[in-house]
């Protein structure tokens, strides 16, 4: 019966969220009460569990989400993006936009969601393939590899972030590990688009849609604007946190080190304080500020954050309540002929995510039901639950078609033709997840 209902609990998110297009906060809520009630918990227990696992899914996640929407937000009004891609460009040559555009979208997306950032970044994007006569599909595919390789696997994206607080994962660790399998996932990703971008050319791009001001108007992106932060300035807020935090993943695995330098890089390590600190060095890269411009960004920051916080605390909550039913003693039994290891995690991941579109839902549902099945998968050490993380990040890659908002984020702003979209960049995000998934294999066999 826990299987049943967890079936018809997931069944129901998939329908209300892609057929009814519902918000993913009500089909989690909604979905939380059908396994509850179809398990017979009253109505008051099932209300009391929902509402302390969204209280403890917002106690470790909600500072982290609002701080890096406010970092990403930050990045992109002072200009620090476009001077990153012009720095990566003059390195790589315009031979090489593609990968140029690639780098950028990886470095650029660590903070920055892959939607907004792909916005932010559509101008310069489109003047380069104009500039250089690569076709669009390959440098838009190249952009949105990089941009959707972090967003999957690495926080303090929310996908990434919620399953992390749910598995009990430190976030340093999930960051040093989550880079380099997000290289490779965007690496598959750059060589299919430069393969089948020519394969598969499809009719000319239409007239793109621009988050500033047209395309041919746009400035040369080798030429940094005068308003514009130095590079020094534009990438601290990017790698300053993201060190710290590794920092302090290594000082709590060395329980022996106990000293002032110690306690303090663990203080300022912790995600909120290092999320916090890149902020402060953002607002430095703004040559002014005003109290109603700051007020606009701030405000942008925190609706932005509203949106993907209601959606991982009904994920907290739904988690709650399958944690309340034990379905692990369930799938013990249904999987005691054999331990599918991480590929469950992937495969139930995938699913969600091809069936109802968002990354984020599927790996905060599939976070939610993986939790208190690890020991049935056969899964065991200390790392067990991290690549258990980076296998379901993998799956939540695979695949994004026509219900994924980020797919019509590329079209629309790229001006490219659904039929092309589907054979490059759909069929990219398949191999990006496939790779993703053999490199954590390859991480899990190396540090067990």
């Amino acid at each position: 019966m826990i299987l049943l209902w967890l079936a018809l609990g997931i069944a129901v998110i998939i329908l209300l969220t892609a057929a009814f297009r519902v918000h993913a906060f009500f089909a989690l809520l909604i979905a939380a009460f059908i396994v509850g009630l179809g398990m017979h918990m009253p109505v008051s227990i099932v209300v009391g569990v929902v509402k302390q696992g969204f209280g403890d899914i917002m106690s470790s996640l909600g500072l982290i989400i609002i701080l890096g929407a406010t970092l990403g937000v930050l990045l992109e009004h002072t200009g620090s993006t476009r001077v990153l891609a012009g720095f990566i460009l003059r390195r790589t040559g315009e031979r090489r936009a593609p990968l140029a555009m690639s780098l950028t979208g990886l470095l650029v997306g660590l903070p920055i969601f892959c939607d907004s950032g792909y916005i932010v970044l559509s101008g310069l994007n489109t003047s380069l393939a104009r500039r250089t006569g690569i076709p669009m599909i390959i440098m838009s595919v190249s952009l949105a590899s990089g941009l959707y390789a972090v967003h999957c696997l690495i926080p303090p994206h929310p996908g990434a972030a919620g399953a992390a607080g749910t598995m009990g994962v430190d976030f340093g660790q999930l960051i040093l590990a989550g880079i380099p399998v997000a290289i490779l996932a965007m690496a598959a990703g750059y060589v299919w688009a430069n393969y089948a971008g020519k394969k598969f050319m499809g009719p000319p791009p239409r007239a793109p849609l621009s988050a500033t001001s047209p395309a041919p108007t746009s400035p040369s992106p080798a030429e940094p604007q005068p308003a514009q932060p130095t590079v020094l300035l534009a990438s601290l807020p990017i790698i300053v946190p993201i060190l710290l935090i590794a920092v302090r993943s290594f000082l709590v695995m060395d329980k022996a080190a106990d000293t002032g330098i110690v306690h303090s890089l663990s203080f300022l390590g912790d995600p909120v304080i290092a999320l916090a600190v890149g902020v402060a060095m953002a607002l430095l890269a703004g040559r002014s500020w005003n109290r109603d411009s700051m007020s606009g960004l701030l405000m942008e920051a925190v609706e932005k954050a509203g949106g993907i916080l209601v959606i991982i605390g009904a994920g907290g909550g739904f988690g709650a309540v399958l944690a309340a039913t034990h379905p692990g003693q369930q799938f013990e039994k249904l999987l005691a002929a054999g331990h599918p290891g991480l590929l469950f995690p992937f495969l139930l991941t995938f699913l969600l995510k091809t069936a109802q579109g968002s990354s984020t839902v599927a790996i905060i549902t599939a976070a939610s039901i993986i939790h208190p099945l690890v020991p049935a998968l056969g899964l065991s050490g200390p790392h067990a639950n991290l690549f258990c993380v980076l296998a379901m990040g993998a799956g939540s890659m695979m695949i994004s078609h026509a219900n994924d908002a980020y797919f019509w984020v590329i079209t629309r702003f790229s001006g490219l033709d659904m039929r092309s979209m589907l054979k490059v960049y759909s069929v990219a995000t398949l191999l990006m997840g496939l790779m993703a998934m053999t490199a954590t294999y390859l991480l899990y066999w190396l540090f067990p």
